[in-house]
């Protein structure tokens, strides 16, 4: 299945405006044509690095995961950071001179950075590019597979929820594949073919600790299906604060209620907050959560309007700072797993 790597027709146009200043400010040319090539995981790359491999990420994550993998054989920089939300993210001149030097760029694909073709042309990059989703079977959001999630709407169609416009999923495509694990290792595989590829020269150790990796997150992945098996189905329901969890729901047999639909920006109305509440009654859900990336102002609004207990925080799209337990892939899915257990457990 083709997977859309990037739109921008969801931009808001003062962000399209905003970013446009900000680079033709750096004196960086907005040139050719829009952003065209994408080289599959494995393929060869232009010129050969000299020196450790230039990579850039575009968010946290992704970040991550080509630490893990690339070890000190590569130079990385991320451009959006801990805590930073993606779905948001206005570029820098500094992101684009980053990216004009970068060999290799690790991208979500999914429709997910929605402001990084601009940003890509306006750079100039040369490099290749790893789709890290390549491979992974997307999913529509308002998924029908055992877990999934409902909307705020109470089971409406997605088309009446209060998106906002800084969302720049593809479709009805959810980009969010990260969050199942089984997803997470194929990220893993695709990123260490795709260094290999572009650094043979330590094609063996990317594919080594590749590999590594990927016995990590498959053996954490056994231990997260065991702890959600555990629990009561009834107890399997929860509140979050935007549609981030919906390939979590399907691995792990949750069901995600989400109070603000897709964008972490948009502002549910009156109406969608008393179906909400509702839902909660009717359905008994045990807790609410907040999200990294979002005010806990509606959660906690939610929580003491129900009785529902307010969970600990959730890392949804963005790591941790440095030093915090949920500063990696792999802590952010041990921390959120304590999370669910602590409110979910009888």
């Amino acid at each position: 299945m083709a997977h859309t790597i990037f739109s921008s027709r969801f931009l808001p146009l003062r962000r399209r405006a905003l970013a446009a200043l900000a680079l033709a400010a750096a004196g960086l040319a907005v040139g050719g044509t829009a952003y065209a090539q994408t080289q599959a995981p494995g393929s060869a790359p232009a010129t050969a690095p000299t020196g450790p491999l230039k990579v850039v990420a575009s968010f946290s994550i992704l970040g991550d995961m080509v630490k893990q993998i690339g070890g000190s054989d590569v130079q990385l920089d991320v451009l959006v950071g801990p805590d930073g939300d993606a779905h948001e993210y206005e570029p820098t001149p500094a992101d684009a001179r980053r990216l004009a030097a970068a060999q290799v760029l690790v991208v979500n694909g999914l429709g997910f950075e929605a402001w990084l073709p601009k940003l890509v042309r306006a750079s100039g990059f040369k490099g290749s590019t790893v789709v890290a989703s390549e491979g992974v079977k997307p999913r529509d959001f308002g998924g029908d597979a055992t877990g999934g999630h409902d909307h705020a709407h109470g089971g409406d169609k997605h088309d009446d929820h209060k998106h906002g416009d800084g969302h720049g999923h593809e479709g009805n495509i959810d980009p969010h594949a990260w969050q199942s694990l089984a997803n997470g290792a194929q990220y893993a595989r695709n990123i260490g073919a795709a260094l290999a590829a572009a650094d043979a020269a330590h094609a063996d150790a990317y594919r080594q600790r590749a590999d590594a990796y990927v016995a990590r997150i498959e053996a954490l992945n056994e231990r997260v299906k065991q702890a959600f098996a555990a629990l009561p189905a009834e107890r399997r329901r929860v509140v979050t604060s935007h549609d981030a969890f919906g390939y979590f729901g399907d691995a792990y047999g949750m069901t995600f209620i989400s109070a603000m639909g897709i964008s972490t920006e948009a502002e549910p109305s009156a109406a969608d907050v008393a179906r909400i509440v509702s839902q909660i009654r009717q359905d008994k859900v045990p807790a609410v959560f907040v999200e990294n990336v979002s005010s806990p102002k509606l959660a906690q609004q939610i929580a003491r309007e129900t009785g529902a207990r307010v969970g600990g925080t959730l890392y949804s799209d963005a790591l941790a700072k440095p030093g915090l337990p949920a500063a990696t892939y792999l802590g952010m899915f041990e921390w959120n797993l304590s999370q669910f257990m602590a409110a979910l457990k009888p």
